[in-house]
């Protein structure tokens, strides 16, 4: 059997139909998580998380279920989160080994999300170690938001690390975390008024090994072509442009994919200038000899 809690949730591989993803925050997760800060937090006290964790808990929807475990977990933990941080890190699970097919599990941390992004906010160093934890394991891209709020500037000198992590996962977040219009997540005002904000970091990024990472720049791109449609089609020119005299077929077609994909919403809706530059992508046909 899986020594951690959290190798121990199950859940389905995707979402089902008739069956809202809100059942996940139920009580067998209270009692998983329970034990997994245990073994984590000293003086912990299992009975009262339990019973305050799943007090009224039906009442609420997905996000406002784990947002009500995160409450119960902060009563639990130092009232500093300098010092709550190293113990909930430690009471986190093994990283996850893969970048795809990880189905519905990670949500056994999205409580741990609501904590940091309610919490951690206050303890810039903490809470960003809790996210680049937490990323590993399920997503920071929510919990990271208000970081990027409160302490933009930091944040974005942070993030320009972890574009060149080992760790695919964090490497994702720098991009997935900034996207103006995240779905489920609040938007970044000032990202979406000025996406020179973000675009330093997917230009580190569009070429990155991982198709889990350039999706995501691919995404991104595709949220600012919403809101600045020309400067999101000049960027997709300009990476075009770069690839002409390459000689790296991976490359090529990575990068001929991003442009595609970034600019497939404005394509379908019959925009001429994205619909050129999609057609510009396409992988060249291959002559009969």
């Amino acid at each position: 059997m899986p020594s951690h809690p959290a190798q121990r949730f199950t859940a389905p591989s995707a979402i089902q139909h008739g069956v809202p993803l809100k059942e996940l925050m139920d009580r067998r997760l209270v009692k998983l998580i329970s034990e997994s800060l245990r073994d984590a937090v000293p003086k912990f006290d299992e009975k009262q998380f339990q019973s305050r964790a799943t007090r009224g808990l039906k009442e609420f929807e997905l996000k406002d279920r784990a947002l009500h475990i995160a409450h119960a977990m902060a009563e639990q933990f130092p009232s500093e989160f300098e010092d709550l941080a190293p113990l909930l890190i430690r009471s986190l699970g093994p990283p996850l080994a893969a970048t795809e097919d990880n189905g519905l599990a990670p949500f056994f941390y999205f409580p741990h999300a609501q904590l940091i992004a309610t919490y951690g906010v206050t303890c810039f160093e903490g809470g960003m170690l809790a996210n680049y934890e937490l990323t590993k394991r399920f997503t920071a891209e929510f919990s990271i938001r208000p970081f990027l709020v409160e302490h933009r500037a930091k944040c974005l000198k942070t993030l320009a690390r972890w574009t060149r992590d080992s760790n695919p996962h964090v490497r994702r977040l720098v991009s997935e975390g900034t996207r103006p219009r995240l779905p489920w997540a609040m938007r970044l005002r000032e990202f979406q008024d000025n996406p020179n904000l973000s675009l330093p970091l997917l230009e580190i990024l569009k070429d990155d090994s991982e198709l889990y990472v350039r999706r995501s720049v691919a995404n991104h791109l595709g949220d600012i072509a919403k809101d600045h449609p020309d400067f999101a089609f000049d960027v997709c020119r300009k990476w075009l442009e770069e690839i002409k005299d390459l000689d790296a077929p991976q490359q090529l077609k990575n990068r001929r994919w991003i442009v595609r994909h970034a600019l497939r919403h404005p394509a379908k809706k019959g925009e001429p200038k994205a619909v050129a530059l999609r057609k510009a992508a396409s992988e060249p046909k291959k002559r009969n000899l």
